[in-house]
């Protein structure tokens, strides 16, 4: 080969390395999983619940679109001073347990909404332990993120629930009231602090969900964010804190109530009664509230007989004909209702008296 045509190959293949360049090399530990993150744990009757976030970028901050498997390891101690380090060696942390391997195409018995992953621990679980928790992420060819931030918390037993929740619906305002349980779940006697968490629902099959921002004290509690008229679901919890260990019991069993306005519209003004031949006809002025329903008409013969009841109009109707009359007097009222599933009823306006000739 002459050297024109090898300088000339040597060129070529320069050229054609430097096409598939697209940059410079990236560090293989900058193209790890991020680890996942917001680790929480709350502790319940027999177990342990943990939830987290998977992650969604690389340590290089490019996008992670292939999390594959998520493992949570655990490991336990008397809870004196800090807890063991999580340190990775291949997909084991050193001196924890992996207590679970959460394929995301199939995670089963986690669950799995986005990013958010839930897991049970009810394994060997001992009163008054202290269990320390980290999680790790894998992308599709194996790349394994290094350990979450640790979480540690004491395993305690939980109370009983609550007992005999009762639910008062007020005008867009429920009243709670429930008893303190008396035993631990288990059956030993109950120690520590009690404190409650309130659950609510929208609907008999959704989920109850805390409305308390934090336990509460008293085992009484009004919810004021509530509409008329609908009907929700509550259930209690109570928080158990001893041996520096929160556990919250299962839920209380659930109750329904349905607020409902109480309040009546004013009643009407303006009531003026005009006779003829055989009827009299009464006109008042509409009331300007949006929930007035209607009108209810009353009429009473003689000055002192009492108003009884004779017919009702609809909103925005003002305006009734009474044809069942004779000769004589007669004193009249008009109330107004509104549109509660119970109609409140305004007092009755100002009378009005007329005489048929």
């Amino acid at each position: 080969m002459s050297g024109a045509r090898a300088r000339a190959l040597v060129a070529l293949l320069a050229l054609v390395t430097a096409c598939g360049r697209v940059g410079p090399p990236v560090a293989p530990e900058r193209r790890l999983p991020l680890p996942p993150a917001a680790l929480s744990a709350t502790v319940r009757a027999g177990e342990i619940v943990l939830s987290w976030q998977n992650p969604t970028h690389r340590a290089d901050h490019s996008r992670l679109r292939d999390v594959e498997v998520v493992r949570l390891y655990r490991t336990s101690d008397a809870g004196q001073g800090e807890a063991r380090p999580a340190v990775l060696a291949g997909d084991q942390v050193v001196g924890y347990e992996r207590l679970a391997v959460i394929r995301l195409e199939r995670p089963e018995p986690a669950v799995v909404a986005g990013r958010q992953v839930r897991v049970v621990d009810r394994s060997e679980l001992t009163d008054g332990r202290r269990y320390t928790y980290v999680v790790t992420a894998s992308d599709g060819i194996g790349r394994t993120s290094p350990p979450s931030a640790r979480l540690s918390v004491v395993y305690i037993a939980a109370s009983e629930p609550p007992t005999g929740l009762t639910a008062d619906p007020g005008e867009a305002a429920v009243r709670l009231a429930w008893g303190s349980p008396a035993r631990l779940a288990d059956g030993r006697p109950l120690d520590g602090t009690l404190t409650y968490e309130v659950l609510r629902a929208s609907s008999p099959d959704a989920a109850l969900a805390p409305i308390t921002a934090a336990p509460i004290a008293d085992a009484r509690y009004t919810d004021t964010a509530v509409g008329n008229e609908r009907t929700y679901y509550y259930a209690v919890r109570a928080v158990r804190s001893a041996a520096g260990g929160v556990a919250s019991s299962a839920p209380s069993d659930t109750v329904a109530a349905t607020p409902r306005k109480l309040t009546p519209p004013p009643p009407p003004t303006g009531l003026v009664a005009v006779p003829s031949a055989d009827a009299v006809r009464l006109t008042w002025k509409p009331r300007p509230e949006p929930d007035v329903a209607g009108y209810v008409i009353y009429r009473a013969a003689g000055p002192d007989a009492p108003l009884t009841r004779i017919g009702t109009t609809l909103a925005p109707t003002a305006v009734f004909v009474d044809r069942d009359v004779a000769r004589g007097t007669y004193r009249y009222a008009v109330s107004a209702f509104d549109k509660a599933t119970i109609p409140n009823e305004s007092a009755r306006s100002a009378e009005v008296s007329v005489t048929l000739p």
